[in-house]
Formats: structure tokens, sequence, C-alpha cells
């Protein structure tokens, strides 16, 4: 090969590598870019509203019109009507599997069209909630931690030309959302908030006879009653797994054998188990407990201490 040909041929390796090198450059200043940068935003909706009305379809046409780009994902829309505490309790059990920058918009608001406030909290862990402050985010801070918040006052983050005395989700809650899935800073949708209205759930109390609890949401469809009863607290009775244990629900006794899951007794048959939250629950193995005996939340439950009796 003469020595025009070989320059020749360095010449066109030489170009072949600049080119490659520059295809592979955007890549990795991405991956060493802000996280989440390319990622579509995230919009995560619960109401009350129920499936059998425009509702929730009106909310999320506003979304559309203002971030066509963002992501809307359902918590649910069947929170039992004005119920803040079950709404608290699902917003706090699906946060944690959202990263930061998530937009939340929850709309559980039997205060609509009063002097409550319309506020964006932003959490510690960096997501965003776009609620009425009625309590709603009260689980979610205290696990969290609170950064800050601004009441909605601004109405070029409302819906124009009017806002709704009744549908706030509409007009008011679902833009402030969108607009923040597009970027607009929070800061400017008015003043800041340096607290929020907190609930005060009730708690199982542990004594030196047993817990005292609450049931107090059902397993639906199927029937199984949640309590407010921690498992940690539940281990200190002394229990092992297999044992049969006597629980007064609505002080009526009910005997159920305390397991890991529903095939560990037969088919129709009760069990004590600790439920995927954490919390103590009452079911019956392929059958819905609420229906067959008649119990629905709110209700009470006791569990003894291993050993002690109950008394009659």
């Amino acid at each position: 090969m003469s020595l025009r040909d070989r320059s020749f041929l360095l010449s066109i390796l030489a170009s072949v590598a600049f080119c490659f090198a520059c295809a592979k450059a955007p890549a990795e200043k991405g991956a060493n870019g802000p996280a989440g940068a390319t990622a579509r935003p995230t919009i995560v909706f619960m109401t009350d509203f129920g499936v059998a009305n425009d509702a929730v379809a009106l909310c999320k046409a506003v979304i559309v019109g203002i971030a066509p780009n963002a992501r809307v994902m359902d918590i649910t829309h069947q929170v039992t009507p004005f119920q803040i505490e079950e709404a608290a309790r699902f917003l706090a059990g699906v946060t944690p599997y959202y990263p930061s920058g998530t937009v939340f918009l929850v709309v559980v608001d039997p205060g609509v069209g009063t002097s409550r406030k319309a506020i964006i909290v932003k959490s510690k862990k960096g997501q965003y909630f776009v609620l009425p402050d009625n309590g709603i985010i009260t689980p979610v801070i205290e696990r969290d931690g609170f950064d800050s918040a601004r009441e909605i006052t601004n109405t070029a983050w409302m819906l124009q030309p009017q806002v709704s005395s009744t549908f706030h989700g509409r007009d008011i809650f679902s833009p402030s959302a969108a607009h923040l899935a597009e970027g607009w800073d929070y800061t400017q949708a008015g003043p800041p908030l340096a607290q929020l209205v907190q609930l005060t759930p009730k708690l199982s109390k542990t004594s030196e006879n047993g817990i005292d609890g609450d049931v107090i949401a059902l397993d639906d469809p199927y029937g199984s009653l949640i309590t407010d009863i921690p498992a940690e607290e539940f281990k200190k009775l002394g229990y092992e797994l297999g044992d049969k244990i006597i629980v007064q629900l609505d002080k009526k006794p009910f005997s159920v054998p305390y397991v890991k899951t529903f095939m560990d007794v037969p088919v129709g048959d009760p069990l004590l188990y600790v439920d995927s939250r954490g919390r103590m629950a009452i079911a019956l193995n392929q059958r819905n407990f609420s229906v067959v005996n008649k119990i629905t939340p709110p209700g009470t439950i006791f569990i003894p201490r291993k050993g002690v009796a109950i008394k009659k």
C-alpha cells in the first residue's frame, strides 16, 4: 500500500472515530445530568367523586389541556365520600412508591367553597401535593417532613374565566397540578403557609391487659377488617404464629388463629394476620368477613395479652 493510500485510510478511520465519539456524548452527558430530567412529569390523582359521573373526566380534561405530556395515574376515585382520614391513609400508603418531583392531586373536600384554603405542599422528599388544607397531608408530612407550602390565590393558576364555588377540583386543584407538571414555580401560586391543618387520628392503646383499637376500614372487595393496631404493638402481646386468640369486635368475641396468610386456614375460616401495610387485620379465607358477620367500620377491637382472659 502506498504512503498516499495509507494516509487516506488513516484519515477515514479518524473521521469514523470522531463521529462515534460525538454520537456517544449526549447519552453520557444525560446519564450524569440532573436525575429525572428526561422523565415525563407524573400527576397522581385521588378523589371521592366516584365513577358514576363526569367529574373525574372533567378534571383530567383540564390537566391534558394545560400539560399534554403529563402522565396521569390514579390512586382511587372511590374514597368514602367526605372521609378525610381515609384519604389521608390511602395517600400515605402510596407516596413511598413514587419518586421526588411527583405531583399528587387530591380532592376530598367537604369544605369546598368555604374559608378552607386550597394549597400546594412540598415535602422534604421533594414531592408536591395539591389539595385542600383539611389535614389529608398530615400522615405524609409526619413521616417525610415538611419543606414548605403555598396557598393557591394567583388566578393564573386557576381555570378561567371564573371559579365555581362547588367544583374546585376542576377549577383550582387540577389546573394547579397541571401547571406544576409543566414546570411552573409553585412559589408563585400564592403566599407562604407556615402551618397546616392537622388531623388527630385515633391510635390504638396498649395496656397490661391487651390492645384496644378500632376497625378503620374494609379491604374491599374482600371484606377483610383493617384495624389501627400496628404489628409491632401486637407482637408485644406474646403470641406466636398458629396461636388461637379470642378477640372482641364491637365487644362480641371471635376465635381466630394468628397466621401469615389466607391459605393457612381452610376456605371459609377466619384468620388474624398482618396486612401488607403492617397493621393487624381479620378476614375469612375466600369469603367476606364483613358481610358474613355484619360488621362494618367504624367499630372497636380488643386483643388480649397472651394468657389474659377476656372479661365478660
